[in-house]
């Protein structure tokens, strides 16, 4: 029975037509130190036939690179006898803390609204996952203000030219991660895309982690935060009475 299955998985192979991925990154730990001013990241690879030649067809390709997903309240500001308050609020459950798309044509000559939807091929189609009951208008403005939010810190982006292919085989991208990055394990997707279809998916993963001295503090603070809390409040004190003595002998 199994060798049966083991020749019909081969037949099967051997019928595919559409092409294989090939994907990698040019680095798979981005090691986050004191002074970390950002990174930039190749995302490189190949489309191949099933037999591992080149695959020789016209195709577009779009990268999309995720960070670790995270809940998020947004919170609107109004203005209220002159001073700035706080208004309604959403709650997002999974909010990428980064997200970037790369394509090598305007997403919109590619695929139609549905598949762009399907894959998040683009800011616009980010899945935030809204809790709560809330209306479609007043979800659709506090999403755009969270997209708008995270454009303008830089961890959102997206460059429609931003994929170059070569001979219709090799494909690139660079992608720029900022300094605010958050730690964490990021997936970086390639879709391959002909007539309309994503014919072909691979992911490769880059771990962001910090080390050195923001590591330890970074650990403690989430392992011992009673502890780490008393000796940030002890350490203010201190600082504050030494800063004090100073300026009464001078």
């Amino acid at each position: 029975m199994r060798a049966l299955l083991l020749l019909a998985f081969a037949f099967a192979l051997m019928g595919q037509r559409d092409p294989i991925l090939v994907p990698e990154v040019s680095q798979h730990e981005v090691q986050v130190r004191q002074g970390f001013t950002g990174t930039e990241l190749l995302l490189f690879g190949a489309v191949l036939d099933p037999q591992g030649r080149a695959a020789g067809s016209d195709y577009d390709i779009v990268v999309v690179l995720k960070g670790p997903s995270e809940p998020v309240r947004l919170r609107e500001k109004e203005r209220f006898a002159g001073v700035w308050v706080n208004a309604a609020s959403s709650d997002f459950r999974s909010v990428p803390s980064y997200f970037a798309v790369a394509s090598s044509k305007p997403i919109a000559d590619i695929v139609d609204e549905k598949t762009a939807a399907i894959y998040e091929f683009g800011t616009a189609y980010i899945q935030l996952s809204p809790s709560g009951v809330i209306e479609p208008e007043e979800q659709a403005r506090f999403k755009a203000g969270l997209v708008d939010l995270k454009t303008r810190q830089d961890l959102y982006k997206q460059d429609f030219q931003g994929v170059q292919i070569s001979e219709q085989v090799l494909y690139q991208s660079r992608i720029s991660l900022p300094s605010n990055v958050s730690t964490g394990t990021y997936t970086a997707e390639t879709f391959a895309v002909r007539d309309g279809r994503v014919i072909a998916s691979a992911q490769a993963e880059v771990e962001v982690r910090k080390v050195g001295f923001e590591r330890l503090v970074a650990r403690y603070s989430q392992e011992w935060s009673l502890v780490y809390g008393l000796l940030a409040v002890m350490l203010s004190v201190g600082m504050g009475w030494a800063a004090g003595r100073l300026f009464a002998l001078i």
